[in-house]
């Protein structure tokens, strides 16, 4: 009878243990091993968790892991990050889009070190007032790096959240209702051990299309699965139609074979990086006055056959291209030979151009 207690007790308390003590169990012996977490006995390194962070906003993990090994290889500190040259950044931040980040970034770093002494903030509130840091980040690196009770939400945390709780308000309009919610299960210890669980387990176990709550450590708290469509939730809004925008690059050539090349605006889409010099990009195709207007040079141009396409998170972009020689220096203007194009900061779209100008042979 003594024996039949006690395992009726195991059993009872194993039912009602809080759901993030049963995380955190599932988490420490499910953990993703990723480059930028500490591991058991180590120290954990604000830097790294501030970069990953900043990495991973709308990119994979698995897209971000080459990248931010090969980051803390070349800028292994903070006050590394802050010396670089930002045109060395935004040429290895290429592939991961969202070059605004990649200035924010630069701008992160050297406010550490000339505000901080080359140390992150420890608080949310102090986090925050740094260039490209918003709540969430703030929030992650505040719980991972420093312990602190503060709850991030990113999309696997705010699916689990919507599933957890059933929430039936459409996103976006549900972010603040599911911010809440999850600050309920943020625990009082181990906040930052729970945040990157809540991350775990909404990428390898609640996904978004194929949840697998056999293995779900929360699922007998999960209202959505208790309703038995796990997979509806969170409700997301209708997809917008992606607009077209329509521009005209100017490839203009030098007989030593070098290439008219420019920076864009700090401002705006791909702030700072290279292009070719183009039409500005809009809904209407540029006419003729436009395309005369926007030439770097008063020379022949030839149109090349076909266009180039790329597609950018709110519209699909279609270019089409003019080929022109010159002897003339271009006075202040930036020249690069083909040979040499890997070394500039040139975004995915004007990497295409090139491709599409050598194979037209002009």
């Amino acid at each position: 009878m003594v024996g039949s207690r006690l395992v009726i007790n195991n059993m009872t308390s194993a039912l009602i243990m809080p759901s993030s003590a049963r995380l955190l169990d599932w988490y420490d012996a499910n953990a993703r091993d990723l480059p930028w977490r500490a591991k058991p006995g180590e120290t954990t390194d604000p830097y790294r968790v501030w970069l990953s962070e900043i990495m991973l906003q709308q990119t994979t993990v698995a897209t971000v892991t080459s990248y931010f090994g090969n980051f803390v290889a070349r800028w292994p500190t903070v006050h590394d990050l802050a010396a670089a040259d930002l045109d060395d950044i935004l040429h290895a931040w290429q592939g991961l889009g969202y070059y605004s980040r990649a200035r924010n970034l630069h701008k992160c770093a050297g406010a550490v070190v000339a505000a901080h002494g080359g140390s992150f903030p420890a608080s949310e509130g102090e986090l925050v007032r740094l260039p490209g840091i918003g709540p969430y980040t703030a929030a992650a690196v505040a719980a991972i790096a420093f312990g602190h009770k503060a709850t991030p939400v990113d999309g696997n945390i705010e699916r689990v959240v919507a599933r957890l709780f059933a929430v039936e308000t459409p996103l976006p309009k549900a972010k603040p209702e599911i911010r809440r919610l999850a600050e309920t299960l943020t625990p009082d210890h181990r906040a930052g051990d729970f945040a990157q669980a809540m991350m775990d387990l909404g990428a390898t176990v609640c996904r978004p299309k194929a949840a697998d709550c056999a293995v779900c450590p929360l699922v007998r708290d999960c209202k959505a699965r208790a309703l038995g469509e796990p997979a509806r939730l969170p409700v997301k809004p209708p997809k917008k139609v992606r607009p077209t925008r329509h521009g005209v690059v100017y490839w203009l050539r030098r007989p030593d074979g070098a290439v008219l090349v420019r920076r864009r605006p700090e401002q705006g889409l791909l702030g700072g990086m290279i292009e070719f010099p183009s039409t500005p990009w809009d809904e209407a195709v540029p006419d003729a006055s436009d395309i005369e207007a926007h030439a770097p040079m008063d020379v022949e141009w030839r149109e090349l056959s076909g266009d180039v396409e790329h597609v950018f998170t709110h519209f699909r972009l279609l270019l089409t291209v003019l080929g022109g020689q010159t002897s003339e220096q271009g006075g202040n203007l930036r020249w690069c030979r083909p040979e040499d194009f890997g070394t500039l900061a040139l975004p995915s779209a004007m990497k295409k151009v090139a491709r599409h100008v050598a194979d037209s042979g002009f």
